[in-house]
């Protein structure tokens, strides 16, 4: 089954909807044996540059501190193409839509301008008292639209 892809409507186009990077050191750990970067090290690259989106617009407190926190509801990734532990690796990361108490977060993995992978995923906000879902608070969705400009699709 294959499923429509969410890098629309082509990998360039779409590359120039995010705002914010940074750098991926690939550890040793992260390879296997044929030196290839691991499945699963993507989904830790994914949360890093996650927290730092946050850290960087000033909402880390907001989304994961105090009652409310911030919980990844899914997320997935599609393998582009191989990375190894040698690769400079830059992490692209932007908040796609605003729902009421969600965010649809992306994730762009490139290599010399080449996409390597790419991740989108949910993250929802919930009351930790309650276990449930809390809408996004006002001054989080101005910020992000600030930041994300026209990149930031309409819920």
């Amino acid at each position: 089954m294959k499923k429509e892809s969410f890098i629309q409507p082509d990998a360039e186009s779409w590359l120039q909807k995010f705002h914010f990077s940074i750098p991926i050191k690939v550890r040793y750990c992260e390879t296997d044996m044929l030196g290839h970067v691991n499945n699963v090290s993507y989904f830790m690259y994914f949360e890093q540059g996650r927290i730092e989106y946050f850290e960087n617009l000033g909402l880390f407190d907001a989304m994961f501190g105090g009652e409310k926190v911030a919980v990844v509801a899914d997320l997935e990734c599609q393998y582009l193409a191989q990375m190894y532990r040698s690769d400079k690796v830059q992490l692209h990361v932007r908040v796609a839509s605003i729902g009421r108490s969600s965010l649809d977060v992306e994730y762009a993995v490139v290599v010399e301008n080449r996409l390597k992978a790419a991740g989108r995923g949910a993250v929802v906000l919930i009351d930790q008292a309650s276990g449930k879902s809390t809408p996004i608070p006002d001054e989080v969705r101005v910020v992000i639209a600030a930041f994300e400009k026209e990149g930031l699709a309409k819920s």
